[in-house]
This record gives structure tokens, C-alpha cells and sequence, in this order.
């Protein structure tokens, strides 16, 4: 305490001023009009500034939280959309489908972890759900923009999905020209990432640049009209009878943060089924 004294009385000279210089201040501010007003105007300004730095980094912080949310929004809606597609009625024939059998395809949100990306070789996607989130292998998988891949192998917490990206065995998604709905078959070539390659369309069927394929109700691992690609490239095969088609992917692997893995709650049922068929 005595210190405390002896420095005060030592600066005494210095704290005078200071104070009459926060007096003086405060009169100039306080009465003068101008002033006041430009002094008012500034430290809002600033204020301002200070708040909305604070609120960008905040929401810069919650960015993986509101994408997380968004991504289970966009799964509940896809779900809704997939119902509703399964029960729409051709115009040519009565038809309705059965409740449970339009509403099979459950998409269940999946963060990417780890993703390979590389020209002619196998790549993978690993996913953070596993079996504990009722994941099993030949699961579908898509992005909020097209297809990815099918669930290779689980963990009790991780999946491991083969992407479309993938040669050896080739990954072969049944597809469709949306606009005149011939059916094909979507394979990688190896040699582009962003290109694939749509198979066993006839020459004699119309498609044109441009047009969209999407997956094919052919199919028990994916819901019918997710998106493969457009045709950017259209030739006709060496043997005359097909068209050569390239497909630009509509899914950009590269960017990939969240995906759907699509769980097709009758695909053991279906799939018993048509093999006690083969089998005969």
C-alpha cells in the first residue's frame, strides 16, 4: 500500500492532467453538439464492425453443424420424394404402388471421411456410419447431386464404399435417357474422372447431347431417378449397333462432404426372391 501512495505521489503531477484532459473531454463531447454527434456516429461504426467480425466468426465456426443439419434435411426430403415418385400412376395402365413398396428407400445422412480420387485405379470413400447405424454391405450410396458408389464393407462405426470411380470389378449402374427412356448400362473407363460411359443404347434409339441419365428402376440398389450425367460426347460404336456415350458425371468427386446411403428396407427380399428364380 505504502508503495502505491509513494508512486501517486511521485506521478501525481501526470494523473492530474490526465484527468483534467478526461474532464475537458467529456465537456467538449457532452455540450457540444458536432462533436457529440460525430463521436456517437464513430463508436457505433466501430461497435458495428466489432459485432458482425464476432458474428462471422461464430457462424464460420457452426458451418459443420449447419451442414450437418442441412444434410438431414435434404435426407428427409429426398425420402418424401422417393415416396412419392413410387407411387405416381402411369397413364396407360391403373396402377398404384403398394405404401410399403414405394416408400422402401431410406436415405441415412453420412459424413465422407476419406475419398481417393485417382485416374485408372480403384478408388474408395470411407463414410463415418457403420454397422452400428444399420449400415450393411451392398447399400447404395449418393451425393445431393448423383450417384457415388455401394457400401463395400462396415465397421462398427466406418464404411467402406466402392466408387463409381472403380475398375476392377467395374461398377455397372443400370441407367436411363430420362427423355425417351432407353435403358443402358453407366461404367467408368479409367481414364477421366469426371467422365463415364454409357453402354447398350441402340444406334436406332434417339438421344441427344445433352440429355440427362439418370439411374433406372432396374435396379434394387438405388431408387430410380438419381442423377448419372449428361451425354457430352455421342458417336456411334465399331460394331454399328450401339452408341458410343460419354457421360459428364453430374457427381463432382472431388468435393465431396456428405453424402446418402440408401437403405432399400425390401432389396433381401427382392434379391432372395430373383435368385430362387435364377436358381431354377
Amino acid at each position: 500500500m505504502n508503495s502505491l501512495f509513494a508512486f501517486i505521489a511521485r506521478q501525481r503531477a501526470f494523473i492530474v492532467f490526465v484527468l483534467l484532459e478526461v474532464l475537458s473531454l467529456w465537456f467538449y463531447f457532452k455540450f457540444n453538439n458536432y462533436p457529440s454527434a460525430i463521436y456517437f456516429h464513430t463508436t457505433n461504426y466501430y461497435v458495428a464492425k466489432g459485432l458482425q467480425l464476432q458474428a462471422s466468426i461464430t457462424q464460420y465456426l457452426n458451418l459443420g453443424q449447419v451442414n450437418a443439419g442441412l444434410a438431414a434435411e435434404n435426407a428427409r426430403l429426398n425420402a418424401e420424394l422417393t415416396t412419392l415418385k413410387g407411387q405416381q400412376v402411369p397413364t396407360i395402365i391403373n396402377y398404384k404402388a403398394d405404401s410399403t413398396v414405394a416408400a422402401r428407400f431410406q436415405p441415412i445422412v453420412a459424413k465422407v471421411v476419406k475419398n481417393s480420387i485417382v485416374v485408372a485405379q480403384n478408388n474408395y470413400l470411407t463414410l463415418d456410419k457403420g454397422t452400428a447405424d444399420g449400415i450393411l454391405p451392398g447399400m447404395g450410396v449418393v451425393s445431393p447431386t448423383g450417384v457415388v458408389g455401394i457400401i463395400r464393407g462396415c465397421s462398427e462405426h466406418f464404411s467402406l464404399v466402392t466408387s463409381l470411380l472403380h475398375l476392377d470389378p467395374p461398377m455397372r449402374i443400370s441407367s436411363q435417357v430420362k427423355r425417351s427412356g432407353e435403358i443402358g448400362s453407366s461404367r467408368w473407363e479409367g481414364d477421366n474422372t469426371e467422365v463415364v460411359k454409357l453402354f447398350d443404347v441402340s444406334r436406332y434409339k434417339s438421344v441427344k447431347m445433352g440429355d440427362t441419365v439418370v439411374t433406372s428402376q432396374l435396379n434394387s440398389v438405388f431408387p430410380g431417378g438419381i442423377m448419372v450425367g449428361t451425354v457430352k460426347k455421342l458417336g456411334v460404336s465399331s460394331d454399328q449397333t450401339f452408341w458410343d456415350i460419354d457421360l459428364k458425371l453430374a457427381t463432382d468427386f472431388r468435393n465431396l462432404s456428405y453424402v446418402y446411403i440408401i437403405n432399400n428396407r425390401l432389396q433381401k427380399e427382392q434379391e432372395q426372391l430373383e435368385k430362387t428364380i435364377q436358381a431354377k
